[in-house]
C-alpha cells in the first residue's frame, strides 16, 4: 500500500534566492557533514586562481607598449624588494624604490625639471593579473581627464614589486602635486583580478593611508571603468581645488543610473514571486 503524499508544497530555501545576488559562498548545500564535491572543487579552483594572481609575473613591457600607444611617456622602475619572495615577506621594501630607480628619477628631474600636476604610477601589487587586464583602460581615462583639465603629466611609472606607498616617493622625486597609483589588490576567492586606484595630494615619503583616497574593485564583475573614473575625477578635482586628500576628502560624486539600469533594492527582502 502506498503511503499518502505530503499535501504541503515544497518550500524553497531562501538562501538559494540570495545566492543569485552575491558571489559569496552561501547555500552551497551539504553531503552529510561535508560540502558537496562540486562546491569543494570550486573552492579549490578559486584558491588556485588567487595564488596564481599573486605570483604572476609582471608584464611591464606589454603595459609600456599600451601606454606608448596612448602617447604617454613612460619609465620602468623597481621597488627595494628584489623579488617576489622578499616582496611578500617585507612589505616595507615594496613601499620604497631601489637605489637605481631613485637615482634615475633624481637625474631626470635635474635635467627636465620637476613640476607636474599629476603623476600616474602602475604597480603590480598583489595581483599582476588585475593590472594586466584593467590598467590600460584606466590609463586611457586618466589621460583624457588630464588633457581636459590642461594638467601636465609626469611620465607614467611602472613599478615591479611595488606597494601603494611607493607612489609617494616617485611623485615627490618628480615634483608632482597629485599622485594616482593603479595597483593589483589582494585577491579574494571570487576576485583575483580586482584593481585599486589610490589618490594622494602632495605626496611625500612617510605619509600614512589616512592621506589617501581609494577606489576599489575595478573589474568587469565589480566597478566599471566609467564609474571608477567618474569617482576618481571627482576626487582629483576636489583634491586640486581644496589641496587635500584622504580622510578629509569624502567621495560625494553622484553617479546617475541609466534609464534601463536596475534600481538598487534590499537584498534581504525575498521576492514572494
Amino acid at each position: 500500500m502506498n503511503e499518502p503524499s505530503d499535501p504541503r508544497p515544497a518550500r524553497l530555501d531562501p538562501w538559494t534566492q540570495l545566492r543569485r545576488l552575491t558571489p559569496a559562498r552561501i547555500a552551497l548545500g551539504r553531503a552529510g557533514t561535508s560540502l558537496p564535491t562540486a562546491a569543494q572543487l570550486d573552492f579549490q579552483f578559486a584558491h588556485a586562481q588567487a595564488r596564481d594572481a599573486v605570483h604572476l609575473a609582471f608584464d611591464v613591457d606589454g603595459l609600456k607598449e599600451q601606454a606608448q600607444t596612448l602617447g604617454l611617456d613612460t619609465l620602468i622602475l623597481h621597488s627595494a624588494a628584489e623579488d617576489r619572495h622578499v616582496y611578500l615577506q617585507r612589505p616595507d621594501l615594496g613601499r620604497r624604490l631601489d637605489e637605481a630607480s631613485a637615482t634615475e628619477l633624481r637625474g631626470r628631474t635635474a635635467v627636465h625639471g620637476g613640476q607636474h600636476d599629476l603623476c600616474i604610477v602602475v604597480a603590480d601589487g598583489l595581483s599582476a593579473l588585475a593590472v594586466h587586464e584593467h590598467a590600460g583602460a584606466m590609463l586611457q581615462h586618466l589621460q583624457a581627464y588630464a588633457s581636459a583639465q590642461s594638467w601636465s603629466l609626469a611620465p607614467v611609472c611602472f613599478v615591479a614589486q611595488g606597494r601603494v606607498a611607493v607612489g609617494d616617493e616617485i611623485a615627490e622625486l618628480l615634483g608632482a602635486r597629485l599622485c594616482v597609483v593603479l595597483i593589483g589588490e589582494r585577491p579574494g576567492l571570487s576576485s583575483p583580478d580586482s584593481l585599486g586606484a589610490y589618490l594622494t595630494w602632495a605626496p611625500r615619503v612617510g605619509l600614512t593611508d589616512a592621506a589617501r583616497n581609494c577606489i576599489s574593485n575595478i573589474r568587469a564583475a565589480g566597478l566599471s571603468y566609467d564609474t571608477a573614473m567618474h569617482k576618481l575625477a571627482y576626487l582629483m578635482g576636489e583634491a586640486q581645488r581644496r589641496q587635500l586628500s584622504g580622510v578629509k576628502l569624502k567621495d560625494e560624486a553622484q553617479v546617475a543610473l541609466t534609464s534601463d539600469a536596475p534600481r538598487p533594492g534590499n537584498f534581504l527582502v525575498i521576492d514572494p514571486d
